[in-house]
């Protein structure tokens, strides 16, 4: 019987009682044959293409572990391998030129680096393609798991619109929104002992603010003590007569200013806004301040009766009385402190001042 053959990396099979005198040397090249597709490393020249060869019986490039591709490349290239053959490789393209680099069968199709891509991929031929593994790809993993501390490397970290960071039950603890045409941004800073933290904005624009918002009617709360070094409040203001009953909203504005004068003596209504009530966006303990800037004519008008969410209450009066009767040719400013108590359970502050 005659020797034959292997299908992928042509070794010599000897048959019984074949070979008298060279069996030893056919085994060591098969070894070696075998050590080349375990470990070996070589560097292959692709300028114009190449064909990778397997040699039977013998050592041959395209037996090697691992392929470096090499060459200034003018156009795309193929990197060809023998169809049957069935193998692992590590594939570095080392090439220079912004060309697709292919490595494929000679029947089947492969697997392609992109013209800007000089990267490294595992693949394999399973006889009739050649296929990526995708192992060298990050995205790959399903659940990519750190065995330690992951550094960029002064690099970014990308995350996709919408996206979002996750805690260890999947739940969402930070999420990402992008502006296609963003030039500012926030910066977090650690500090040297004594120094705070702090969280800046940063980018190209000169005075920009730093927006916090709530959902719904939830509120920015700041546990621990304060410190401000200006502030601003939201001021609304109606070329409106004070009359009736006048619907305050504490969501919308912290002051309300009415530019025209007073037509009759008016009700405040202290609310949230006009579909939530104040009581549902305070608790127990807590405190609001309001202004209401009424202009006065000839005749005085006055706030006159005071409501929270449409229940009448009674303020304590700054001097101990409530008006009863405004200033003529003023502004009448009307400052209340809502402390609330208990449930729907209020005591209001309240003081007149005129400006004239």
């Amino acid at each position: 019987m005659a020797n034959s053959t292997s299908a992928s990396l042509k070794l010599t099979v000897q048959a019984t009682g074949e070979n008298s005198g060279t069996w030893g040397q056919i085994t060591n090249t098969n070894l070696l044959i075998l050590e080349q597709a375990i470990g070996g490393y070589d560097a292959v020249g692709i300028t114009s293409g190449a064909t990778l060869t397997f040699s039977n019986g013998a050592l041959s490039n395209g037996k090697n572990a691992v392929l470096k591709l090499t060459g200034t490349i003018g156009g795309a290239v193929n990197v060809t391998i023998p169809d049957s053959i069935e193998k692992t490789f590590v594939v570095d393209n080392a090439t220079t030129g912004a060309h697709t680099v292919t490595f494929k069968t000679s029947s089947g199709t492969g697997v392609t680096w992109a013209a800007a891509d000089k990267g490294t991929k595992m693949v394999y031929s399973d006889g009739t393609n050649v296929v990526d593994t995708a192992f060298t790809d990050l995205s790959s993993d399903f659940s990519p798991q750190l065995s330690a501390d992951l550094d960029t490397n002064a690099q970014n970290i990308i995350i996709d619109n919408t996206k979002a960071i996750l805690d260890e039950n999947s739940n969402e603890q930070i999420k990402f929104s992008t502006t296609g045409s963003a030039v500012n941004e926030f910066t977090i800073g650690n500090a040297a002992t004594g120094n705070a933290p702090a969280i800046s904005v940063t980018g190209g624009d000169a005075n920009i603010d730093l927006n916090i918002t709530p959902k719904g009617y939830g509120r920015a709360t700041f546990n621990g003590q304060g410190k401000i070094q200006s502030v601003a409040e939201k001021v609304t203001t109606a070329a409106t007569a004070a009359t009736g009953t006048i619907a305050y909203d504490v969501l919308t504005q912290a002051v309300l200013n009415f530019t025209s004068d007073a037509a009759a003596n008016w009700t405040l209504n202290v609310r949230g806004d006009g579909s939530t009530s104040l009581d549902s966006i305070m608790d127990t303990g807590e405190s609001i301040t309001i202004a209401h800037i009424v202009k006065n004519g000839s005749t005085p008008y006055y706030n006159s009766a005071f409501q929270i969410d449409g229940s009448s209450v009674t303020p304590e009066w700054q001097g101990g009385s409530a008006p009863t009767s405004g200033n003529a040719s003023s502004l009448d400013t009307y400052t209340y402190t809502i402390i609330k108590t208990g449930s729907a359970t209020f005591t209001v502050l309240a003081a007149q001042t005129q400006f004239a």
